[in-house]
Parts: structure tokens; sequence; C-alpha cells
């Protein structure tokens, strides 16, 4: 049976002619649309103002068929091998997020990931790229997938893991085994629907089914694309290609769309499959945010929660401890990344709730978006994504020259 998803096929011509009107004209025959990433725009404060100490920032994972995951703050750890291992992950869940283990990084591939990770982190820059290529061709030893996931769940606090669609079947079932609380399905894009002879590619609306923990694809960043994968009855959707501080994806393959578009078209997905059918399934905004205004741009375009990496490489309890490198970096043909240094800022309950002792945003996040919550009026996470944005070029610049010529606050990049 052929399903036409997103309304029907003259509801998709009438938003295509939009999108047409909407664009701009590049060459002869050929429009183009204007996008925008988070340093375009800005978010208006509202009418009335609420004490941030009173507003509600917690984010729910639906689960298919039982108690959903509550979480207290709308926040993702990347599952970057220089961001989280089991450690990190413990301290994150504690802290109210959750972090995503990396279930083909060293985690997985060595019974010592800690030497490994030094053996990246020593290496000179030249070099690297090649090092991680060498480092990440060992094989992913099954066994170990369990224990990490065992070792979390030990310290009675969430386990929430990620693997590309080639792998997801099966360790899927092994993680599903020892009680995983969270899959993530990842790859630079996700689609619905996959196309290749060289491999059999994944039934996602039957994996779902399979799962009894909640799933999560990503990533895609177009209204269609977000819609099909909801339809295959996924529990959230990442959003974002490309946008990451140590991803180079856009450089590389030249694909990718702004945060701030990619996140509002997807929204509007979310928003036309909850009034069809009843069920909402949260988009987390993934990559892109340096600071505490990204991270609420992200939410008050339509994020229901964020994917951090970057800023908390920069944690005392990171792996990589300060360096950075995304998960593609390693790919054996075709790397789409590079390590970056990104130092040490401060413990991770400091980056996420402060206090801050840097001007430059990067810490006390959550402080962040509720402040920014209550100058908006806005209660909740769903009501602080009504807020007025505005298309705001110079709001990175204006008054700012002294920050720029000192590389301070809003000068500091």
């Amino acid at each position: 049976m052929s399903v036409v998803l997103g309304g029907t096929a003259s509801d998709r011509q009438r938003r295509e002619r939009g999108n047409l009107i909407m664009g701009m004209w590049i060459g002869k025959n050929r429009k183009a649309r204007v996008c925008y990433g988070f340093d375009e725009i800005s978010l208006v404060p509202g009418r009335i103002t609420i004490n941030p100490d009173e507003v509600d920032t917690s984010f729910t994972i639906p689960h298919p068929s039982g108690e959903p995951l509550r979480l207290k703050i709308p926040i993702l750890a990347s599952a970057m091998d220089g961001v989280t291992d089991v450690p990190f992950c413990v301290e994150m869940a504690r802290l109210g997020g959750l972090g995503i283990l990396n279930l083909e990084g060293v985690q997985t591939r060595y019974e010592d990931p800690r030497a490994v990770i030094q053996e990246i982190i020593s290496a000179d820059q030249g070099k690297v790229t090649e090092l991680l290529q060498k480092i990440y061709s060992a094989p992913i030893q099954e066994n170990l997938i369990a224990k990490r996931i065992e070792e979390i769940k030990a310290q009675g606090v969430p386990a929430a893991v990620s693997a590309i669609p080639q792998k997801a079947l099966a360790f899927g079932a092994i993680a599903q085994e020892v009680g995983v609380d969270l899959f993530l399905i990842q790859s630079t894009v996700s689609t619905a629907k996959h196309i290749s002879r060289q491999y059999p590619s994944l039934d996602l609306s039957a994996f779902c089914r399979q799962m009894r923990a909640p799933v999560i694809i990503g990533n895609a960043v177009t209204y269609d694309v977000v819609l099909d994968l909801m339809e295959c009855g996924v529990s959230g959707v990442l959003i974002g290609v490309g946008p990451g501080a140590a991803c180079t994806s856009r450089g590389v393959l030249g694909l990718g769309v702004p945060q701030v578009t990619a996140t509002v078209d997807s929204a509007a997905a979310r928003d036309a499959y909850y009034k069809k059918t009843g069920r909402y399934v949260p988009i987390i905004t993934d990559g892109g945010m340096r600071r505490g205004g990204d991270l609420c741009k992200a939410i008050a375009c339509g994020g229901d929660a964020a994917m951090i990496g970057s800023a908390f490489a920069r944690a005392e309890e990171s792996p990589g401890r300060g360096s950075h490198w995304g998960m593609a970096t390693p790919h054996a043909n075709l790397p789409r990344g590079t390590r970056i240094q990104m130092g040490i800022s401060g413990p991770l309950r400091q980056i996420l709730f402060g206090p801050a002792t840097v001007d430059d945003g990067s810490q006390n996040l959550v402080g962040a978006l509720m402040t920014s919550m209550g100058n908006a009026g806005a209660a909740t996470i769903r009501e602080f994504q009504e807020t007025e944005v505005i298309i705001a070029p110079s709001i990175q610049s204006e008054g700012k020259l002294f920050q720029m010529v000192q590389s301070v606050g809003m000068g500091t990049r």
C-alpha cells in the first residue's frame, strides 16, 4: 500500500510552491531557499516575565509500550569518544540529563579504552587521522557492548547507546538483553528508506516494534524526511547534518542545512504528525551549539531537547580531556571530521549549572535556558517554542566592538 506522508499530494505541491516563492534566484531557472543559523537570529523578550527558578525544563522521551523516560533537563551528551564514557554517562544522568555511549567506538573495541584515548590526544595533528583510522579498525567486541551497558546501569541510572543502521539489529539485540533504556540509530543522513545492493537495509518500522526500549534516529534536516521517520514508530528524531564543532561533512560532502531552519522545518513536521496521529514525537537539535544562547535558540525554534558535544568535551570528566573528534572522523576511506583541542573549562556540573567563571557563555547552560525562558515569559519548553524569533544578523556585533577586538565575551570564537 502506498502512503503519502505529510498530507495529500496537493499539500506537498503547495508546500513546494511555497518554498519556490520564498527562494532567491541563484541562476537561470534555479531558485534556492534562504536558511538561517544561530548567529543570524535572536529571541524577542515576552510581554510578561517569570522567575527563572520557577520554569520547567523537563524533557520526556516517549516509550512505545511502557513508562516514558523523564529527564530533568533537555540535554543529551553526544555519543563521541572524546565526550562520553561510562563514568561520564553516569555523572550526566545524575545531573538530570543523559549521556549516549558510542557502541562502535573505543569503549567497545578495547578492554582498556583510556590508554587508547591517551594515544589519540597525544598524537601530532598531521598524523591523527591516520592513527584514528588504525585504532578504529580493531574489531568491536560484542561482550564489551553488554559490559559497558551493565556498568552504567549498575550505578542506578539509565543507559543510552548509539549504533549505525547497519549494526542496529545485532547491537540492539545485545543491548536489549542487558536492559538498555534508550537506543539511538545514527548516521550522517538518515531516511526511512535506504537503497543498497551491498548490504541489507534496516527495516526501521520492524526494528522499533522489536525493541522494548525507545528508539531515536538521526540525523535529518527536512520536513518530509522527519515525517517519514516518525511514521516508522521512532520515539525521537535527531536534527542536524554537519554543524558539529569537529565535523567536516559540510566541507567534504557539501551537505547541510543551518540549524535554525532545520529545527523549524522539523518542528513543523512533528506538529503535523501530532495533529494527524495524536502521538507526540520529540525532535532533538544535534550540534552547532557553542554556548547557552545557542541552546536557548535551538529550543525556542522548536527543539524539545538538544544534543551537545563540544561544550561537554571541555568537562573535567570527559574522556578526551579537552580533545574532541567526531564519529565519522576515523572513516577508512572518507573521514568527515577532525580532532580539535577544546581545553578544559571545569567540571560537568559547572558547565551545566554554574556558577560560570568564564565570560563566553559556555558554562551554566541550564541557567541560561531557565533565564531565557523566564525573560520570554515561558513556563515550559512547549511555551518557549512559541517565542517570537527575529532575523538579526547584527545581533552578535551590535555594540560589541571592544569585545571583538579583545576576543572576550561575545567576541570569543
